[in-house]
């Protein structure tokens, strides 16, 4: 039995082992395989041919002449996703079976404090039955004794009559009913706790689940309204105060201090985290290829634009067709947005919390869709601090 659990625990290990790359030792990162069958996550091999001169696979050290074109590795990403899949499941069943048991524990509380009341209630009804019985039987006796004629027999009789038995004072005894009150509110309480517990386990599988679709997202600077500042790997932006003197170009905004990313994405699955931390305002999601750059700018769906932006330092609004108030406390640091382009779905976390801020649902692509963002003013440096592209890492 000892030697079967060890093996299973080796398969295990196994198992977790298939998902790990190489190079930076964890949980791929978009995986793709070496023509010599190996797999690494796509930027940790990339990068590691830019550092070298040859290109070796890491693993076997066969040479390549030419740079490898990298191919998805559609296997190990489906595998990841089965993994995420019964991470779900898990979550469910066991957020139902726990909702089960302070069902069961709610209702015996009622129970039994239903089951006291009613023993109170029998004991006062048998207290009061015993003493109507006591007094009918005397006021019997006594109606006997009234009816005699014999004057000296009814002297006898009423002064062997005992004294009238004690009788409690009805008039102040309540059965209540019992109260739930704090029974229902304690229950809701652990019960809420228990929910957010179970929601969050299942916001942070769903968040791994589509961060296995991220994507290395750069900044388009031929499309940088001219007062924006670029860092020179492309992956901040912040607004200067100085408008440079750059073409006016047919890709660029021309007033509104907005930018897009230089990938573009027609089918499939992509998803990209920036981080916001210290703004007051800013603007993130994904624009069509073809949104109108000029002059002034509505965000909506129906102008090709599908974003969640901030506004006066704690306003969280989703652009919809109406707009929607979000009400975020506290507001995200790091924000994801994944599309899912053949679904028609846009959706926004916060990945520190793991959870999701809002869905753009029943979509309809037909365009190209670059990542969007803007940082806004900078407002005598209230918010000053930059939009950043960050990497993005997950565990299975």
């Amino acid at each position: 039995l000892r030697q079967s659990a060890d093996m299973s625990a080796a398969s295990n290990l196994r198992s977790e082992d298939q998902f790990l790359c190489s190079i930076c030792l964890d949980v791929f990162t978009d995986p793709v395989s070496t023509p010599c069958g190996h797999n690494f996550c796509k930027t940790c091999i990339s990068q590691h041919w830019d550092m070298n001169q040859s290109c070796k696979c890491p693993m076997c050290n066969e040479t390549f002449n030419i740079r490898p074109q990298l191919r998805v590795n559609t296997f190990i990403s489906e595998q990841m996703i089965q993994k995420r899949q019964l991470k779900i499941q898990e979550v469910f069943t066991a957020l139902k079976e726990s909702v089960e048991r302070r069902l069961k524990k709610f209702i015996k509380e009622i129970e039994d404090k239903q089951e006291a009341t009613e023993k109170q209630a029998e004991g006062l009804i048998k207290d009061l039955e015993q003493e109507i019985s006591e007094l009918m039987e005397r006021s019997s006796k006594v109606e006997q004794i009234s009816c005699s004629e014999d004057h000296l027999h009814l002297l006898q009789s009423f002064s062997s009559l005992k004294a009238a038995p004690p009788t409690k004072d009805w008039t102040e005894v309540r059965v209540h009913p019992p109260s739930y009150e704090g029974t229902v509110v304690r229950a809701v309480a652990q019960l809420d706790e228990t929910v957010w517990k179970y929601m969050n386990d299942l916001f942070d599988a769903e968040l791994q689940q589509v961060q296995q679709y991220a994507v290395d997202v750069t900044l388009d600077p031929d499309t940088a309204q001219t007062n924006l500042i670029l860092s020179d790997d492309g992956k901040q932006v912040h607004c200067g105060d100085v408008r440079k003197n750059l073409p006016d170009n047919p890709e660029r905004f021309s007033d509104c201090v907005m930018i897009l990313g230089e990938q573009s994405f027609s089918s499939g699955r992509f998803y990209f985290e920036v981080q916001v931390k210290g703004k007051t305002k800013w603007d993130l999601g994904v624009a069509r290829e073809s949104i109108n750059r000029k002059g002034k700018i509505t965000l909506s769906p129906q102008n090709g634009f599908w974003t969640v932006v901030l506004r006066n330092g704690n306003e969280y609004i989703a652009c919809a067709d109406p707009p929607v108030r979000l009400f975020l406390l506290p507001g995200p640091e790091k924000v994801g947005v994944f599309v899912d382009y053949e679904e028609g779905l846009v959706s926004f976390y916060d990945v520190g919390a793991a959870a999701l801020i809002y869905s753009f649902t029943g979509c309809s692509f037909t365009h190209k869709l670059h990542p969007y963002f803007c940082p806004s003013l900078s407002y005598c440096g209230k918010n000053s601090a930059p939009l950043i592209i960050c990497p993005c890492k997950y565990s299975v």
